[in-house]
């Protein structure tokens, strides 16, 4: 099974997706952005996809729901992977924090240790790159040698660097979530797990609709899962990209989308949005 990832090797996706069952089985393939590797699967690149869509510290991961929605909508989710996330300082060599003029990484990661960083290298100038593995691989270039960047423990393996300090992020118990992706006539599952009746399962949605500006809208819409015991774990709104205030409500519900109560909420409130759209149901971490 093709499956693509956020690359280049060395990064938290590809350990995410190493951490699969059925890994051994698995081809994976390193893509620059999380852009592309979404795109993978819609353009049949890929029969799989892992992305990160949500982290502990910062939220959601914005262009995973962004392509979701606007560019790959017959990409489903079919199962997540929730992993540890531990934030490396890396470096060429050994090298005083003091003398570290720039800290490079993916933006979640440099967010998730921005007090570290102040605190340490208040006058390092912070750049991005497109996953922390790139950022890794770009410090090793000679003329890079007063550069550090954050990423995993793997990635400063595979560059032949040094790991100057571990642990570095502001809150402890740093988690990452992660969506496996796959076309919609794909079964639920993350390769090689077992799937059953007996695990709890998560359906994930997004709505819209023009009803936003009028009072009580969205406590309506809810009113929908409440009165029917659905259970909503997660819900936020994301820019419809269609002028000010104007906006879409991601959310995760409990359940299996073919559970009658589930069914009977989305039911309800189709007749109150303009868009429903299932994302994904499967099996929750």
């Amino acid at each position: 099974m093709r499956v693509a990832y956020l690359g280049p090797e060395g990064t938290f996706t590809q350990a995410a997706a190493l951490s699969a069952p059925a890994a051994d089985t698995l081809d994976l393939v390193a893509h620059e952005t999380i852009h592309d590797t979404v795109l993978a699967v819609r353009d049949a690149g890929a029969e799989r996809a892992v992305v990160p869509i949500e982290n502990s510290l910062e939220g959601s991961v914005n262009v995973t729901l962004d392509a979701l929605v606007f560019e790959a909508e017959q990409v489903r989710i079919i199962g997540e992977t929730v992993l540890g996330v531990e934030q490396c300082l890396i470096a060429q060599e050994q090298l005083p924090l003091e003398q570290i003029e720039v800290v490079i990484s993916h933006p979640q990661a440099t967010a998730q240790c921005r007090d570290y960083i102040r605190a340490h290298m208040p006058d390092a100038r912070v750049m991005t790159s497109s996953s922390t593995a790139e950022a890794v691989r770009l410090v090793t270039e000679r003329i890079r040698h007063r550069w550090a960047a954050i990423g995993t423990r793997l990635a400063a393996q595979l560059y032949d660097c040094v790991v100057l300090d571990a642990g570095i992020e502001d809150v402890p118990g740093n988690q990452t979530r992660f969506v496996w992706l796959a076309r919609g006539d794909a079964g639920a599952g993350v390769p090689g797990e077992s799937v059953d009746d007996a695990r709890p399962w998560k359906t994930a949605v997004v709505f819209w609709g023009e009803g936003t500006e009028t009072p009580g809208w969205l406590v309506s819409c809810l009113s929908e899962l409440a009165f029917r015991g659905v259970n909503l774990t997660r819900i936020e709104s994301r820019p419809l990209r269609a002028g000010l205030g104007r906006y879409m409500f991601f959310a995760d519900l409990d359940g299996r989308e073919s559970d009658p109560p589930v069914a009977d909420a989305l039911a309800g409130l189709h007749g109150r949005v303009n868009v429903l759209r299932t994302l994904g149901s499967f099996p929750a971490a």
